[in-house]
């Protein structure tokens, strides 16, 4: 008898922390590696976050806590959901989880039953997929396209739903396109959804405070509240707060269901980390204006990356609206040669390809759902953007 379960042949590690992965095993061999892959700000957590977390070991925080979250962290979610989103809910409808995936887990696990569909936009965040799959759903992949700013328009989120759909899962501003929904996009989405109450919407707000150009961040419950009552809203403390490695994630939706997301959590994880649950208490009480100095320097890596990319033969890089990737066409130089003969025929050779000649670790399209792309992350120092920059155009220009 087999030890290891049937659903795993379905699904495949995280290609992100895969290439992160090996980026840096490269390094510890004395390669001269650059790793665009990782997805996270290089900016240190702020030092009135480590403060407090500090100060809660100290006063003997440590303790077992609510699968739930701790009171104080619910009632400061609320509190911000209000301020920023002007939704209103209470602290018995917040679910605090260990980072944006399990959160994620939490709720489809609790609400798929299988051969239950989700719907998903590609390019679209890696696990989406495989959480679907191991939750026995069936991802329901809708493509987008470059020309219409890698966002779903109505009439394909329409085309996609079926009896069997249970959720539609959004990311605004998107991993790994940056691409962001305007409100009326969003309005436009959220009428199709009216059409089709059997159909839930999970939008993943991770990113929602690092935008530029003026942008104006909305989600979807508080565009057309009448979808208040089957949106679970998604969020955590990684990105915006520098605090990847603290793992807090959060979603606010109906009551019955956070109570299931929360007998789960009762019987896997139980919480996370209760010292990492007051840093996040004064992560969203404290200060916020580092978030602002942090998207002016994130803005000039993707305006520096995306003008440099947009030089280099054969690549073709739109300018996203937030979040800290870019996402551009190698369409261009696919049926290429490389120098030692080897012809380009996917976005994963023309990543393995930059990585081996000249020492940039980007992730392919492919692991996104949608190709011929590849994702850079600009969440690192300038001059090491520049660098890399102009090694992948050494590497486009070598081809033939």
């Amino acid at each position: 008898m087999a030890l290891l379960a049937e659903r795993l042949n379905s699904i495949k590690p995280s290609p992100t922390i895969a290439i992160n992965t090996l980026s840096q095993e490269l390094k510890a061999q004395g390669r001269d590696v650059i790793g665009l892959a990782a997805g996270e700000p290089d900016f240190d957590t702020p030092q009135n976050i480590k403060d407090a977390a500090v100060r809660a070991m100290a006063e003997g925080k440590t303790k077992y806590v609510s699968p739930a979250g701790i009171p104080e962290l619910r009632e400061a979610i609320c509190d911000k959901l209000k301020a920023d989103n002007e939704l209103d809910y209470e602290p018995g409808q917040i679910h605090v989880g260990c980072g944006g995936k399990q959160t994620i887990y939490n709720a489809l696990f609790a609400t798929l039953n299988a051969g239950d569909e989700v719907i998903v936009a590609a390019p679209y965040w890696v696990s989406y997929t495989d959480i679907t799959l191991l939750c026995d759903g069936v991802p329901v992949v809708v493509n987008t396209t470059q020309e219409t700013g890698f966002k779903i328009t109505p009439e394909a989120l329409e085309a996609a739903i079926t009896p069997r759909t249970k959720w539609f899962m959004m990311n605004s501003p998107c991993n790994p396109s940056g691409a962001a929904y305007t409100a009326d996009e969003l309005r436009a989405l959220g009428e199709v959804l009216l059409r089709h109450p059997h159909v839930w919407v999970m939008p993943d707000d991770m990113y929602e405070k690092i935008v530029y150009d003026d942008f104006e961040f909305t989600t979807i419950a508080q565009v057309v509240p009448e979808l208040y009552d089957r949106t679970l809203t998604l969020n955590g403390m990684s990105k915006a707060y520098c605090m990847t490695g603290w793992r807090v994630g959060y979603a606010a939706g109906p009551v019955a269901l956070i109570k299931a997301m929360n007998m789960i959590a009762s019987q896997s994880t139980t919480s996370t980390s209760t010292i990492s649950q007051w840093a996040a208490v004064e992560a969203l009480r404290g200060p916020q204006d580092f978030i602002a100095e942090h998207n002016k320097v994130f803005k000039e890596r993707r305006d520096l990356v995306v003008s440099m990319l947009n030089q280099a033969n054969g690549l073709e890089c739109a300018t996203p609206q937030g979040a800290f990737y870019v996402y551009p066409s190698a369409a261009g130089m696919l049926g290429k040669k490389t120098p030692d003969g080897d012809v380009l025929n996917s976005d994963e050779d023309v990543a393995k390809y930059i990585l081996a000649s000249e020492g940039v670790a980007v992730v392919h399209g492919e692991a996104f759902g949608l190709s011929p792309h590849f994702r850079i992350s600009y969440a690192t120092a300038t001059a090491t953007l520049e660098d890399a920059c102009t090694r992948i155009q050494r590497a486009c220009g070598a081809l033939s």
